[in-house]
């Protein structure tokens, strides 16, 4: 895993603290005072659905503004938060009092964000976290967060400056299909690089194990645990980043299907799944519940996906006996799968920080760091088995899947 350039140690870290909130540094009063310097010399517009204490912006804005660690490893912000959108203020928000101790401006529209209140665009890049807060669900169960909403608030101020700058959208493109693809092509038409996703594939794995681009995998399978669409989402990133390193390259997905209970582990013993390879994902995973995965997880959900190649893979969502996310494969001609757990360190959560260094280096050169259209496809493979699911659990084919691309190492 790279990281930002420059880390700290943790001693200089808590000495620069020290001094700055003591005010001995420069006599700054304590709100106000500014943040160690940033790696990159790049002011960024913020903007988010909800702040508070472990939400998305908390641990990603909170990270940008102020530094992060990793596994006791300390690094500067990576760039200088300019300014900050909140669409939905609770009673837990915390936004408001880390704004005004470190002297940023919440404004009052997403516009503003981005033309720190002149007539055109004034920051190098955008934060877009629409994760969390108090918005309506569909007949799908799906959460309906105004993604598309905000990035077109954002497009309108980029064509109205006639210039556009670097994008990180968190999580998933939309629960629809048809605005994430418009995203996407909006991106390409106004040529600004764009990153998206999940965590969990830039986190640790535990046993670190890195199979080559180019692998020959025979099957593949990804576990995770929770919502259907909320961490189903991070439960198809975990499989896609691996699923993309098969030998060609990613080519797109033909059809999904979600299967349920006793439909899943039946799928499981007629090969449409790899019962196998869950287990050995699951027993690299700490905290499992003590009785079997047969017992604890008889309504499980099963997320099947036929690739436009003919390669098979699979998402296992335990309703109990896990609450991590894991990874099993397969290799061609070895004996043995492969598999790992992503760890998502609690209350550290350092796989935000890792994925802050990616964001940072995006914003920082210009250059996405690991290619977006995984999580275009990811979005349009969660879109596709929600219908599934809504439809009692048919196969839902999905030609408009045909997401081709490349991986590269991270």
């Amino acid at each position: 895993m790279s990281t930002t350039p420059n880390p700290w140690t943790r001693r200089q870290f808590l000495n620069t603290a020290a001094v700055a909130g003591s005010g001995l540094l420069t006599g700054t009063p304590l709100f106000g005072r500014a943040p160690p310097p940033p790696t990159y010399n790049k002011k960024l517009a913020a903007i988010t659905t909800t702040y508070h204490r472990y939400s998305h912006a908390d641990d990603i804005i909170t990270k940008v503004i102020e530094g992060y660690s990793i596994v006791d490893k300390n690094y500067p912000p990576p760039c200088k938060v300019a300014s900050l959108y909140i669409d939905q203020i609770g009673d837990d928000d915390i936004g408001r009092g880390l704004m005004k101790y470190w002297d940023i401006p919440i404004v009052k529209s997403i516009a503003e964000t981005l033309t720190l209140g002149g007539n055109e665009l004034a920051v190098d890049g955008v934060l877009l976290i629409a994760e969390q807060g108090d918005y309506p669900n569909n007949e799908k169960g799906q959460k309906l967060y105004p993604r598309r909403k905000f990035f077109e608030e954002i497009l309108k101020v980029f064509r109205a400056s006639n210039r556009s700058v670097p994008v990180y959208l968190d999580k998933h493109f939309s629960y629809s299909w048809d605005d994430a693809k418009w995203m996407y092509d909006q991106s390409k038409e106004l040529g600004f690089p764009m990153m998206a996703g999940s965590s969990v594939p830039v986190a640790r794995r535990i046993p670190n194990v890195q199979p080559k681009i180019g692998v020959e995998w025979d099957r593949v399978l990804s576990v995770g645990h929770g919502h259907f669409e909320a961490y189903g989402f991070h439960t198809l990133e975990a499989l896609q980043v691996m699923a993309e390193r098969r030998k060609g390259g990613e080519t797109g997905v033909r059809a999904v299907q979600c299967l349920a209970g006793k439909d899943a582990w039946d799928a499981a013993e007629k090969g449409a799944w790899d019962r196998k390879l869950l287990d050995e994902a699951v027993s690299k995973m700490p905290g499992k519940n003590p009785k079997t995965i047969d017992e604890n997880d008889k309504d499980a959900l099963v997320y099947l996906i036929d690739y436009m190649d003919g390669f098979q893979a699979a998402a296992y969502m335990s309703p109990r006996h896990v609450k991590e996310f894991a990874f099993g494969g397969r290799i061609k001609g070895e004996k043995d799968p492969v598999a790992w757990y992503f760890e998502l360190p609690k209350p550290q959560r350092d796989h935000f920080s890792y994925l802050v260094t990616h964001i940072g280096k995006m914003m920082g050169t210009g250059k996405a760091t690991y290619p977006v259209e995984r999580t275009l496809l990811t979005t349009g493979m969660l879109a596709a088995l929600m219908e599934s699911r809504a439809d009692g659990n048919k196969r839902f084919e999905t030609p408009h899947l045909k997401v081709a691309y490349q991986p590269v190492e991270l």
